[in-house]
Protein backbone atom coordinates (compact mmCIF):
# COMPACT_ATOMS: atom_id res chain seq x y z
CA UNK A 1 0.00 0.00 0.00
CA UNK A 2 1.12 3.17 -0.93
CA UNK A 3 2.11 5.96 1.85
CA UNK A 4 -1.07 8.18 0.52
CA UNK A 5 -3.74 5.30 0.53
CA UNK A 6 -2.44 4.95 4.00
CA UNK A 7 -2.73 8.04 5.38
CA UNK A 8 -6.32 8.56 4.23
CA UNK A 9 -6.82 5.79 6.88
CA UNK A 10 -4.92 7.12 9.69
CA UNK A 11 -7.37 10.10 8.77
CA UNK A 12 -9.78 8.37 9.61
CA UNK A 13 -8.36 6.49 12.55
CA UNK A 14 -5.61 8.86 14.20
CA UNK A 15 -4.81 7.23 17.17
CA UNK A 16 -1.72 4.77 17.14
CA UNK A 17 -0.57 1.90 18.95
CA UNK A 18 1.89 -1.10 18.64
CA UNK A 19 0.87 -2.75 21.68
CA UNK A 20 -1.85 -5.16 21.40
CA UNK A 21 -2.44 -4.87 25.09
CA UNK A 22 -2.82 -1.25 24.71
CA UNK A 23 -5.74 -1.11 22.06
CA UNK A 24 -7.91 2.19 22.37
CA UNK A 25 -11.53 1.64 20.27
CA UNK A 26 -10.95 2.51 16.42
CA UNK A 27 -7.21 2.85 16.62
CA UNK A 28 -4.84 1.81 14.05
CA UNK A 29 -2.13 -1.25 15.00
CA UNK A 30 1.15 -1.65 13.52
CA UNK A 31 2.43 -4.91 14.36
CA UNK A 32 6.35 -4.18 14.90
CA UNK A 33 8.79 -6.85 15.18
CA UNK A 34 11.75 -7.32 17.39
CA UNK A 35 14.57 -9.65 18.19
CA UNK A 36 12.37 -11.63 20.53
CA UNK A 37 8.63 -10.94 19.15
CA UNK A 38 6.55 -10.85 16.37
CA UNK A 39 3.85 -7.92 15.85
CA UNK A 40 2.08 -9.92 13.10
CA UNK A 41 1.15 -12.92 15.49
CA UNK A 42 -1.10 -10.52 18.00
CA UNK A 43 -2.53 -8.47 14.69
CA UNK A 44 -5.98 -10.57 15.43
CA UNK A 45 -5.86 -9.94 19.11
CA UNK A 46 -5.50 -6.49 18.43
CA UNK A 47 -8.47 -5.65 16.45
CA UNK A 48 -10.96 -8.03 18.36
CA UNK A 49 -9.31 -5.45 21.41
CA UNK A 50 -10.97 -2.59 20.13
CA UNK A 51 -8.14 -1.53 16.94
CA UNK A 52 -10.06 -1.01 13.40
CA UNK A 53 -7.26 -1.40 11.44
CA UNK A 54 -4.06 -3.95 11.55
CA UNK A 55 -1.11 -3.13 9.52
CA UNK A 56 1.16 -6.09 9.05
CA UNK A 57 3.84 -7.41 6.75
CA UNK A 58 3.26 -11.10 6.78
CA UNK A 59 0.21 -11.75 4.08
CA UNK A 60 -0.70 -14.93 6.23
CA UNK A 61 -1.75 -13.34 9.21
CA UNK A 62 -4.31 -11.28 7.24
CA UNK A 63 -7.91 -12.92 7.11
CA UNK A 64 -8.94 -12.86 2.89
CA UNK A 65 -11.84 -10.47 2.58
CA UNK A 66 -11.26 -8.77 5.76
CA UNK A 67 -10.48 -5.15 5.06
CA UNK A 68 -9.38 -4.69 8.36
CA UNK A 69 -6.21 -6.02 7.86
CA UNK A 70 -3.83 -3.52 5.66
CA UNK A 71 -0.74 -5.56 4.19
CA UNK A 72 2.44 -2.99 3.64
CA UNK A 73 6.11 -4.74 2.81
CA UNK A 74 7.67 -3.41 5.94
CA UNK A 75 5.56 -2.20 9.07
CA UNK A 76 8.19 -0.18 10.35
CA UNK A 77 8.93 1.50 7.33
CA UNK A 78 5.30 2.22 6.81
CA UNK A 79 5.20 3.79 10.07
CA UNK A 80 8.30 6.15 9.21
CA UNK A 81 6.95 7.17 5.83
CA UNK A 82 3.29 7.71 7.24
CA UNK A 83 4.52 10.39 10.29
CA UNK A 84 6.95 11.76 7.90
CA UNK A 85 3.77 12.24 5.78
CA UNK A 86 1.54 13.76 8.78
CA UNK A 87 4.08 15.97 9.50
CA UNK A 88 4.21 17.69 6.16
CA UNK A 89 0.55 18.61 7.24
CA UNK A 90 1.37 20.42 10.64
CA UNK A 91 1.44 24.12 9.73
CA UNK A 92 3.35 25.01 13.36
CA UNK A 93 6.90 25.34 13.69
CA UNK A 94 8.70 22.05 14.63
CA UNK A 95 11.73 22.19 16.74
CA UNK A 96 14.35 19.23 16.65
CA UNK A 97 16.26 18.77 20.12
CA UNK A 98 19.31 16.33 20.27
CA UNK A 99 22.68 16.21 21.83
CA UNK A 100 25.05 13.71 24.39
CA UNK A 101 23.78 14.75 27.72
CA UNK A 102 20.73 16.72 28.70
CA UNK A 103 18.46 16.58 25.80
CA UNK A 104 15.07 15.37 27.42
CA UNK A 105 15.72 17.62 30.14
CA UNK A 106 15.99 20.06 28.02
CA UNK A 107 13.02 19.35 25.98
CA UNK A 108 10.88 18.73 29.20
CA UNK A 109 11.89 22.67 30.13
CA UNK A 110 11.53 24.00 26.31
CA UNK A 111 8.12 22.57 26.48
CA UNK A 112 7.24 24.04 30.22
CA UNK A 113 8.11 27.47 28.63
CA UNK A 114 6.76 27.34 25.49
CA UNK A 115 3.26 25.92 27.07
CA UNK A 116 3.20 29.76 28.78
CA UNK A 117 2.05 30.88 25.27
CA UNK A 118 0.77 27.90 23.05
CA UNK A 119 -0.35 24.44 22.76
CA UNK A 120 2.80 22.23 22.43
CA UNK A 121 3.54 18.73 21.34
CA UNK A 122 6.46 17.26 22.75
CA UNK A 123 8.17 13.93 22.62
CA UNK A 124 7.15 11.93 25.76
CA UNK A 125 9.57 10.05 28.33
CA UNK A 126 12.52 9.28 26.14
CA UNK A 127 10.54 8.28 22.86
CA UNK A 128 13.24 9.46 20.67
CA UNK A 129 14.37 6.56 18.77
CA UNK A 130 13.64 5.54 15.20
CA UNK A 131 9.96 3.97 16.89
CA UNK A 132 9.55 6.70 19.36
CA UNK A 133 10.20 9.68 16.64
CA UNK A 134 7.38 8.59 14.38
CA UNK A 135 5.07 7.73 16.82
CA UNK A 136 5.35 10.99 18.64
CA UNK A 137 5.22 13.05 15.31
CA UNK A 138 2.13 10.75 14.97
CA UNK A 139 0.47 12.43 17.66
CA UNK A 140 0.04 15.95 16.49
CA UNK A 141 -2.89 17.50 16.17
CA UNK A 142 -4.62 20.51 14.37
CA UNK A 143 -5.06 22.20 17.38
CA UNK A 144 -1.23 21.88 17.93
CA UNK A 145 0.67 25.14 17.48
CA UNK A 146 4.50 23.84 18.00
CA UNK A 147 6.57 20.52 17.91
CA UNK A 148 9.35 19.46 19.99
CA UNK A 149 10.49 16.35 18.85
CA UNK A 150 13.79 14.78 20.70
CA UNK A 151 16.05 12.65 18.76
CA UNK A 152 18.50 10.47 20.48
CA UNK A 153 21.98 8.23 18.65
CA UNK A 154 23.98 5.06 19.39
CA UNK A 155 25.27 5.01 16.32
CA UNK A 156 26.61 7.06 12.55
CA UNK A 157 24.01 8.26 10.28
CA UNK A 158 20.96 7.76 13.04
CA UNK A 159 20.06 11.76 13.39
CA UNK A 160 20.50 12.17 9.61
CA UNK A 161 17.73 9.31 9.40
CA UNK A 162 15.22 10.95 12.16
CA UNK A 163 15.84 14.27 10.83
CA UNK A 164 14.53 13.36 7.71
CA UNK A 165 11.79 12.05 9.35
CA UNK A 166 10.92 15.26 11.38
CA UNK A 167 12.38 17.75 8.76
CA UNK A 168 12.51 20.49 11.85
CA UNK A 169 11.92 24.32 11.11
CA UNK A 170 14.46 24.87 14.11
CA UNK A 171 17.19 22.48 15.67
CA UNK A 172 19.09 22.57 18.93
CA UNK A 173 22.55 20.27 19.55
CA UNK A 174 22.50 20.69 23.71
CA UNK A 175 26.13 19.38 23.49
CA UNK A 176 28.40 16.69 22.65
CA UNK A 177 30.19 14.87 24.68
CA UNK A 178 32.22 10.80 25.28
CA UNK A 179 28.86 8.46 25.19
CA UNK A 180 28.38 5.27 23.06
CA UNK A 181 31.45 4.79 21.56
CA UNK A 182 30.75 1.44 20.94
CA UNK A 183 28.67 2.65 18.49
CA UNK A 184 30.33 6.05 17.12
CA UNK A 185 34.06 4.58 17.40
CA UNK A 186 35.05 7.92 18.94
CA UNK A 187 34.76 11.37 19.93
CA UNK A 188 34.69 12.82 16.61
CA UNK A 189 32.27 10.22 15.48
CA UNK A 190 29.87 11.88 17.95
CA UNK A 191 30.10 15.21 17.10
CA UNK A 192 30.05 14.04 13.03
CA UNK A 193 26.28 11.83 14.11
CA UNK A 194 25.19 14.79 15.94
CA UNK A 195 25.77 17.34 13.55
CA UNK A 196 23.80 15.89 11.21
CA UNK A 197 21.48 18.15 12.39
CA UNK A 198 23.10 21.01 11.79
CA UNK A 199 23.86 19.64 7.97
CA UNK A 200 19.75 19.35 7.66
CA UNK A 201 19.46 22.83 9.18
CA UNK A 202 21.84 24.60 7.11
CA UNK A 203 20.91 23.03 3.81
CA UNK A 204 16.75 24.59 4.65
CA UNK A 205 16.92 27.96 3.93
CA UNK A 206 14.18 28.73 6.20
CA UNK A 207 15.59 26.97 9.35
CA UNK A 208 16.97 28.39 12.20
CA UNK A 209 19.72 26.75 14.41
CA UNK A 210 19.94 27.44 18.48
CA UNK A 211 23.42 27.15 19.75
CA UNK A 212 25.47 27.72 22.95
CA UNK A 213 27.97 30.47 22.10
CA UNK A 214 29.77 29.21 25.14
CA UNK A 215 30.05 25.56 23.78
CA UNK A 216 33.77 25.35 21.69
CA UNK A 217 32.23 22.25 20.26
CA UNK A 218 28.87 23.21 18.55
CA UNK A 219 30.81 26.48 17.86
CA UNK A 220 33.61 24.37 16.23
CA UNK A 221 31.00 21.87 14.42
CA UNK A 222 29.40 25.10 13.33
CA UNK A 223 32.51 26.10 11.69
CA UNK A 224 33.18 23.09 10.16
CA UNK A 225 30.20 23.95 8.16
CA UNK A 226 31.13 27.18 7.28
CA UNK A 227 27.91 28.62 9.17
CA UNK A 228 29.06 31.74 11.48
CA UNK A 229 27.26 31.70 15.11
CA UNK A 230 26.83 35.58 14.50
CA UNK A 231 25.21 35.38 11.61
CA UNK A 232 21.28 35.71 11.17
CA UNK A 233 21.14 31.72 10.33
CA UNK A 234 21.78 30.90 14.03
CA UNK A 235 19.82 32.11 17.54
CA UNK A 236 22.61 32.17 20.47
CA UNK A 237 22.62 32.14 24.07
CA UNK A 238 25.01 31.02 26.45
CA UNK A 239 26.91 31.95 29.39
CA UNK A 240 27.55 35.52 30.32
CA UNK A 241 31.83 35.21 30.17
CA UNK A 242 31.31 34.94 26.10
CA UNK A 243 28.23 36.99 25.73
CA UNK A 244 27.72 39.25 22.80
CA UNK A 245 24.98 41.88 22.08
CA UNK A 246 22.97 40.01 19.49
CA UNK A 247 22.64 36.95 21.94
CA UNK A 248 18.65 36.14 22.87
CA UNK A 249 19.99 35.70 26.16
CA UNK A 250 23.16 35.15 28.76
CA UNK A 251 23.43 34.11 32.59
CA UNK A 252 25.13 32.89 34.86
CA UNK A 253 24.77 30.74 38.12
CA UNK A 254 24.28 32.51 41.75
CA UNK A 255 23.89 29.66 43.56
CA UNK A 256 23.47 25.61 43.49
CA UNK A 257 23.58 24.57 46.82
CA UNK A 258 22.05 22.34 46.14
CA UNK A 259 19.20 23.83 43.78
CA UNK A 260 20.57 25.68 40.94
CA UNK A 261 20.12 29.50 41.03
CA UNK A 262 20.97 32.15 37.83
CA UNK A 263 20.38 35.19 36.66
CA UNK A 264 19.99 35.47 33.10
CA UNK A 265 19.62 38.97 31.27
CA UNK A 266 17.62 39.24 27.13
CA UNK A 267 19.28 41.58 24.55
CA UNK A 268 17.21 44.37 26.05
CA UNK A 269 18.81 44.01 29.49
CA UNK A 270 15.59 42.76 31.23
CA UNK A 271 17.19 40.28 34.26
CA UNK A 272 15.62 37.57 36.42
CA UNK A 273 17.14 35.76 39.04
CA UNK A 274 15.87 32.53 38.47
CA UNK A 275 15.47 29.87 41.33
CA UNK A 276 15.10 26.41 39.73
CA UNK A 277 14.51 22.84 40.90
CA UNK A 278 17.05 21.48 39.02
CA UNK A 279 20.41 19.53 40.47
CA UNK A 280 23.57 20.63 39.29
CA UNK A 281 25.22 23.73 37.97
CA UNK A 282 25.59 22.05 34.28
CA UNK A 283 22.09 22.84 34.22
CA UNK A 284 22.40 26.29 33.64
CA UNK A 285 22.74 25.53 29.99
CA UNK A 286 19.53 23.53 29.83
CA UNK A 287 17.91 26.30 31.01
CA UNK A 288 19.51 28.87 29.02
CA UNK A 289 18.45 27.15 25.77
CA UNK A 290 14.73 27.08 26.97
CA UNK A 291 15.13 30.89 28.07
CA UNK A 292 16.33 31.44 23.96
CA UNK A 293 13.87 29.78 22.65
CA UNK A 294 10.58 31.09 24.74
CA UNK A 295 12.61 34.29 24.01
CA UNK A 296 12.25 33.83 20.11
CA UNK A 297 8.83 32.47 20.16
CA UNK A 298 7.49 35.58 22.12
CA UNK A 299 7.33 34.21 25.67
CA UNK A 300 7.69 36.64 27.70
CA UNK A 301 10.19 36.93 30.40
CA UNK A 302 8.16 37.06 33.39
CA UNK A 303 6.57 34.20 32.16
CA UNK A 304 9.32 32.48 31.44
CA UNK A 305 11.01 32.70 34.69
CA UNK A 306 7.45 31.44 36.33
CA UNK A 307 7.58 28.33 33.67
CA UNK A 308 11.52 27.47 34.88
CA UNK A 309 10.77 28.06 38.23
CA UNK A 310 7.88 25.53 38.11
CA UNK A 311 9.38 23.09 36.27
CA UNK A 312 9.96 19.89 38.52
CA UNK A 313 12.59 17.39 37.14
CA UNK A 314 11.22 13.33 36.58
CA UNK A 315 12.62 10.63 35.35
CA UNK A 316 15.67 10.16 37.65
CA UNK A 317 17.40 13.37 36.13
CA UNK A 318 18.55 15.73 38.12
CA UNK A 319 16.18 15.11 40.77
CA UNK A 320 16.50 15.90 44.25
CA UNK A 321 14.46 13.78 47.11
CA UNK A 322 14.55 14.00 50.76
CA UNK A 323 13.20 10.21 52.22
CA UNK A 324 13.17 9.55 56.26
CA UNK A 325 16.02 8.63 55.97
CA UNK A 326 18.96 10.58 53.85
CA UNK A 327 18.95 13.60 51.06
CA UNK A 328 19.30 12.09 47.25
CA UNK A 329 20.62 13.52 44.36
CA UNK A 330 18.75 11.00 41.84
CA UNK A 331 20.90 11.21 38.21
CA UNK A 332 20.72 7.45 37.24
CA UNK A 333 18.85 7.24 33.86
CA UNK A 334 22.19 7.43 31.76
CA UNK A 335 25.76 8.06 32.29
CA UNK A 336 28.90 9.35 30.36
CA UNK A 337 32.21 10.44 31.28
CA UNK A 338 31.17 13.67 30.64
CA UNK A 339 28.09 13.50 32.82
CA UNK A 340 29.60 11.36 35.33
CA UNK A 341 32.49 14.09 35.85
CA UNK A 342 30.06 17.00 35.83
CA UNK A 343 28.10 15.95 38.52
CA UNK A 344 30.67 15.04 40.48
CA UNK A 345 32.22 18.21 40.14
CA UNK A 346 28.57 19.71 41.03
CA UNK A 347 28.54 17.01 44.10
CA UNK A 348 31.30 18.83 45.34
CA UNK A 349 30.51 21.90 45.81
CA UNK A 350 27.70 21.47 48.18
CA UNK A 351 28.12 21.70 51.78
CA UNK A 352 27.28 19.02 53.32
CA UNK A 353 28.88 17.33 56.44
CA UNK A 354 28.19 13.52 54.81
CA UNK A 355 28.75 12.91 51.58
CA UNK A 356 28.07 9.37 49.32
CA UNK A 357 28.01 8.28 46.29
CA UNK A 358 26.55 5.56 44.74
CA UNK A 359 27.97 5.00 40.89
CA UNK A 360 27.55 2.35 38.30
CA UNK A 361 29.28 1.79 35.66
CA UNK A 362 29.20 3.44 32.22
CA UNK A 363 27.48 1.70 29.61
CA UNK A 364 28.72 1.55 25.83
CA UNK A 365 31.89 3.55 26.00
CA UNK A 366 34.09 0.51 24.33
CA UNK A 367 37.97 0.52 23.95
CA UNK A 368 37.73 3.83 26.20
CA UNK A 369 35.79 2.45 28.81
CA UNK A 370 38.92 1.50 30.88
CA UNK A 371 40.21 4.87 30.93
CA UNK A 372 36.88 6.83 31.55
CA UNK A 373 36.48 4.72 34.46
CA UNK A 374 39.55 4.85 35.91
CA UNK A 375 39.06 8.94 35.36
CA UNK A 376 36.42 9.15 37.25
CA UNK A 377 38.15 7.60 40.47
CA UNK A 378 41.61 8.69 40.39
CA UNK A 379 40.34 12.52 38.81
CA UNK A 380 37.01 13.54 39.79
CA UNK A 381 36.47 11.50 42.66
CA UNK A 382 38.93 12.02 45.19
CA UNK A 383 38.30 15.83 44.90
CA UNK A 384 34.92 15.22 45.81
CA UNK A 385 35.23 15.58 49.40
CA UNK A 386 33.61 11.97 50.07
CA UNK A 387 33.57 9.74 52.84
CA UNK A 388 32.17 6.72 51.40
CA UNK A 389 31.50 5.56 47.98
CA UNK A 390 30.10 2.70 46.66
CA UNK A 391 30.67 1.33 42.97
CA UNK A 392 28.63 -0.89 40.94
CA UNK A 393 29.39 -3.06 38.59
CA UNK A 394 32.46 -4.91 36.61
CA UNK A 395 33.63 -1.68 35.12
CA UNK A 396 34.26 0.29 38.19
CA UNK A 397 35.66 -2.71 40.29
CA UNK A 398 38.41 -3.30 37.72
CA UNK A 399 39.29 0.23 38.11
CA UNK A 400 39.60 0.43 42.02
CA UNK A 401 42.12 -2.38 42.03
CA UNK A 402 44.12 0.10 40.19
CA UNK A 403 43.50 3.19 41.69
CA UNK A 404 44.94 5.46 43.76
CA UNK A 405 42.65 6.27 46.70
CA UNK A 406 42.81 8.39 49.86
CA UNK A 407 42.51 6.14 52.92
CA UNK A 408 40.25 8.28 54.70
CA UNK A 409 37.54 7.41 51.68
CA UNK A 410 35.73 4.08 52.37
CA UNK A 411 34.94 2.39 49.14
CA UNK A 412 33.11 -0.88 48.47
CA UNK A 413 32.32 -2.41 45.47
CA UNK A 414 28.99 -4.25 44.24
CA UNK A 415 28.55 -6.76 41.52
CA UNK A 416 25.08 -5.56 40.25
CA UNK A 417 22.06 -3.71 42.19
CA UNK A 418 20.97 -6.82 43.71
CA UNK A 419 23.93 -6.97 45.55
CA UNK A 420 23.16 -2.91 46.34
CA UNK A 421 19.58 -3.94 47.21
CA UNK A 422 20.93 -6.51 49.56
CA UNK A 423 23.21 -4.79 51.31
CA UNK A 424 21.04 -2.39 52.02
CA UNK A 425 18.27 -4.74 53.60
CA UNK A 426 20.91 -5.45 56.10
CA UNK A 427 20.95 -1.94 57.29
CA UNK A 428 20.75 1.50 55.43
CA UNK A 429 22.89 4.61 55.89
CA UNK A 430 21.00 7.33 57.63
CA UNK A 431 22.22 11.15 57.90
CA UNK A 432 23.68 11.43 54.50
CA UNK A 433 23.51 13.44 51.26
CA UNK A 434 24.05 10.72 48.70
CA UNK A 435 24.84 10.81 44.51
CA UNK A 436 23.68 8.51 42.51
CA UNK A 437 24.86 8.21 39.33
CA UNK A 438 25.14 5.42 36.88
CA UNK A 439 24.01 4.21 33.14
CA UNK A 440 20.47 3.11 33.09
CA UNK A 441 21.32 -0.75 32.32
CA UNK A 442 22.52 -0.61 36.29
CA UNK A 443 19.28 0.17 37.34
CA UNK A 444 20.18 2.55 40.39
CA UNK A 445 16.79 3.80 39.86
CA UNK A 446 15.63 1.09 41.89
CA UNK A 447 17.34 2.22 44.82
CA UNK A 448 16.23 5.49 45.84
CA UNK A 449 12.99 3.52 47.54
CA UNK A 450 15.36 1.74 50.02
CA UNK A 451 17.44 4.52 51.10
Amino acid sequence: METESLYKIYLEHPEVTTDSRRCPEGSMFFALKGESFDGNRFAAKALEAGCAVAVVDDPAVAVAGDARYVVVPDVLKALQDLAARHRQSFQGPVLQVTGTNGKTTTKELLAAVLSERYRVLYTQGNLNNHIGVPLTLLRLRPTDEVAIIETGANHPGEIQFLTQIVQPDYGLVTNVGRAHLEGFGSFEGVKRTKGELYDYLQAKTTARIFVNGSNSDLCGMLAERNVDPETGKCLVYGRDEEASARWLCHGRVTACDPMLRLTWQTPEGQAFSTQTQLIGDYNIDNVLAAVAVGLHFGVKGDAIHSALENYHPSLGRSEYRRTANNELIVDAYNANLTSMSAALDNFSKIQHPQKMVILGDMRELGAESEAAHQSVLEKTLCDAGLRKVWLVGENFEQAVAAAHLPEKMEVRCFKDVEAVKACLQEGKPEGWLILIKGSNGTKLFQLPEML
